[in-house]
């Protein structure tokens, strides 16, 4: 007889897909909590926090190219891209494939690819308010935010505030980033800020991006 095996959780609850691409056209913003598989949440943050322990991370900057800044007045998180070498890392990019697939199908966006990076904060880091990407100028469509950090406490700040895309000054939702969550909005036309943070945050950012290749030279990540 062939034993039993297990079948592992999906890393995103299935019925995410539907009310995220319905709340991206409705509002351009989607906020779900208990969304992301917990045990997965805690392989990832264990491996992010072992890479802070030891040095593996990057500060995080402004800006890209050769405009790329670092500007601890603005931004204070450290960061590291995922390249697939865990199997943590690969299950949770293989869900955002799937999520990727299903944003081409239901809105045509020709989305081409994904490029993600875990984030940490340490206490008293924020990221000032900003969009991920400039209208017309760069390819990033949709950003992603997973949250890793478990027990998150009542007063441990950090929390992601989302703004009006008409009214930037107009706080529409905030987000605690408690292990499980993930938000996902338009990159182009939703402000948002990170509060200063008072615990070791943890989170994976991410953006699903077009292809702006030029000349036959495919436009790079990052």
């Amino acid at each position: 007889m062939t034993p039993n095996v297990a079948t592992p959780s999906p890393a995103l609850q299935p019925a995410t897909q539907l009310t995220l691409v319905d709340a991206l056209v409705e509002q351009g913003w989607y906020v779900g909590r208990e969304v992301i598989d917990l045990e997965l949440c805690a392989a990832l943050n264990q491996e992010l926090l072992h890479r802070a322990a030891y040095n593996g991370l990057d500060e995080a900057g402004i800006g890209r190219g050769q405009q790329h800044l670092l500007r601890k007045d603005i931004r204070g998180d450290a960061i590291h891209w995922l390249d697939r070498e865990s199997a943590a890392q690969r299950r949770y990019l293989d869900a955002m494939s799937e999520l990727q697939q299903a944003l081409n199908h239901a809105l045509f966006l020709g989305l081409f690819e994904y490029e993600a990076h875990f984030a940490h904060y340490p206490p008293g880091a924020f990221y000032q308010r900003h969009l991920d990407s400039f209208r017309g100028r760069a390819n990033r469509v949709i950003s992603t935010v997973g949250y890793l950090t478990p027990n998150w406490p009542s007063d441990g700040g950090g929390e992601m505030v989302i703004y009006h895309p008409d009214d930037p000054s107009q706080e529409v939702a905030r987000v605690i980033p408690e292990a499980g969550t993930f938000a996902c909005f338009l990159s182009e036309t939703i402000p948002h800020e990170v509060l200063p943070t008072r615990h070791p945050r943890t989170s994976i950012a991410g953006w699903f991006r077009r292809n702006a290749s030029l000349g036959g030279v495919l436009d790079p990540a990052r």
